[in-house]
């Protein structure tokens, strides 16, 4: 199994001067590896045909590109779960004031609310934050998630792995059906709940 991981706007709580008032985290989920490697070569045909330089990343997209891009890559299994966080609910002052330890905390939420999909899965992060967050990242995840979730993962950087891109493009999807300024805001989160992609979207409350 491999599980690709990102996020889609900031754990800062200064929503006056220019915090999100969502911050989404999203899985995409392969079960098979050959469909995982199949979708990973879809990604970099598309690239060089539409001429996409470094990567595909949902807010610097022509709408044009979301539909060619979402289109091809539906053709392959795999499936989404995602944790969307209205910072309204949340009032704890150590997740509001710690931004490392708000990630941390809903990362965790959202591997532990799995409907226990997870199993022996190799995870790959989009590659934000310095080593040391890395690592304490790394041994909290170790310490919180059940052992047997979780065989191995890493951090990686998003123009260097096409998976990832695709990642970011999913959870841009779910993000952008969430702004309230957009009239097209679900057409993306739409094509992937008609193609069954979309497994949960999880409300925090």
């Amino acid at each position: 199994m491999l599980v690709l991981i990102d996020e889609s706007g900031c754990p800062g709580f200064k929503l006056t001067k220019g915090s999100t008032p969502y911050f989404i985290l999203g899985m995409v989920i392969f079960n098979d590896f050959a469909q995982a490697e199949a979708a990973n070569k879809t990604i970099a045909e598309l690239r060089q045909l539409l001429k996409i330089n470094p990567e595909f990343k949902f807010s610097k997209t022509r709408s044009e590109i979301k539909d060619k891009f979402f289109d091809s890559i539906c053709q392959h299994n795999f499936e989404v779960r995602a944790l969307v966080v209205n910072k309204q609910n949340i009032y704890s002052p150590k997740l509001r004031s710690n931004t490392d330890a708000f990630y941390n905390y809903f990362l965790k939420s959202l591997m532990e609310h799995d409907n226990d999909i997870l199993q022996n899965a190799s995870i790959k992060i989009d590659g934000s934050g310095d080593k040391e967050f890395k690592k304490a990242l790394g041994a909290y995840l170790r310490q919180s998630i059940s052992h047997y979730k979780i065989k191995k993962f890493k951090f990686t950087n998003s123009k260097s792995d096409n998976l990832i891109q695709l990642a970011d493009m999913v959870v841009g999807a779910i993000a952008r059906s969430y702004s309230v300024k957009r009239t097209d805001g679900d057409r993306w989160l739409k094509v992937l709940k008609k193609n069954g992609k979309i497994k949960d979207i999880w409300d925090f409350k």
